[in-house]
């Protein structure tokens, strides 16, 4: 079993998950060497800094090893996908993977023999989307119920909570005025739509009114946001997205709390003011990756 995207796990995997991630949360010593003996190879194609320090930590409370490599300090970016896939299973008991494209993802989960996590790629987020959900759930004690509202560019973090809330039973309204093209996924658009849960809109005050939770994330692919060759498409994306901006006025209109993946880029998806408020949950979320991805490492390996 891995776990490349929520799409295709289903809604009682999801809410086991976020279960346990509670229960590991609230009795860490009960699971502290549950992975003893195991290691997680944990392959970075692309900057970290949650992904790898919450799996990193997290296996080592389990009582369990995590082996870093990084993309240019290895043999993945030149030889081929399956064949080194294929060998680091031969060294670990699990692979969690941060690439650029999910094409690739894929392509290495194809050639490995033991479960591979999806720990980012351009399409899909799911270990984000996993500590979301538990943080909503820790906050307002059950999902069922819960209105989510995103706000910015539909990304993979986007398609992971949709994929995610979908499934969970909670409500989940996206004001997305663009897609992030390698992003795009029609089916898990279709599919959300079928459960009722899943509405679209670009009408930003109207959603946030009965919003229990807001949530935005970076306008510009990250890996960008300081690279000169993308200024003119970062100052096309500030002019576009200035209006969906989440600041202190549009709080006064919602009693919703306030969640970000992180990194943010204050002054630009949201105000420095609203990171810094009392609503905003975003260091709960990043501190709940850890919990959840150890509820994850334990569910995968059995």
């Amino acid at each position: 079993m891995d776990l490349i995207t929520l799409k295709t796990w289903s809604s009682e995997e999801i809410l086991e998950t976020v279960e346990a991630g509670l229960l590991m949360k609230a009795d860490p010593k009960r699971f502290s060497g549950a992975l003893r003996g195991r290691t997680l190879a944990m392959l970075f194609q692309k900057p970290s800094t949650r992904t790898r320090c919450s799996f990193e930590t997290g296996m080592n409370q389990l009582g369990g090893h995590a082996m870093n490599l990084d993309w240019r300090a290895t043999n993945f970016q030149l030889a081929d996908l399956r064949d080194e896939a294929q060998v680091l299973s031969r060294y670990s008991d699990v692979i969690m993977a941060r690439m650029l494209n999910h094409c690739d993802l894929r392509e290495l989960a194809a050639g490995a023999e033991v479960p591979v996590i999806n720990g980012c790629c351009n399409r899909y987020h799911p270990c984000q989307a996993l500590g979301d959900l538990m943080t909503v759930r820790e906050i307002r004690g059950k999902l069922e119920g819960a209105h989510l509202v995103y706000v910015g560019i539909r990304n993979n973090v986007c398609n992971s909570l949709i994929a995610g809330c979908t499934k969970a039973g909670v409500r989940i309204t996206t004001v997305t005025p663009e897609v992030n093209k390698p992003s795009e996924d029609e089916d898990l658009t279709d599919r959300a739509r079928r459960t009722g849960l899943f509405r679209e809109t670009l009408d930003l005050e109207a959603a946030v009114a009965g919003a229990d939770f807001l949530y935005t994330d970076t306008w510009i692919d990250m890996e960008f946001f300081e690279d000169p060759a993308y200024e003119a498409e970062k100052k096309r994306r500030v002019e576009a997205f200035a209006a969906y901006q989440i600041n202190m006025d549009l709080l006064d209109k919602t009693g919703a709390l306030v969640m970000h993946c992180l990194p943010a880029h204050k002054g630009y998806e949201l105000t420095a003011e609203v990171m810094e408020s009392q609503r905003c949950v975003a260091v709960d979320q990043a501190e709940n990756r850890m919990h959840v991805q150890k509820a994850i490492l334990t569910q995968l390996l059995g």
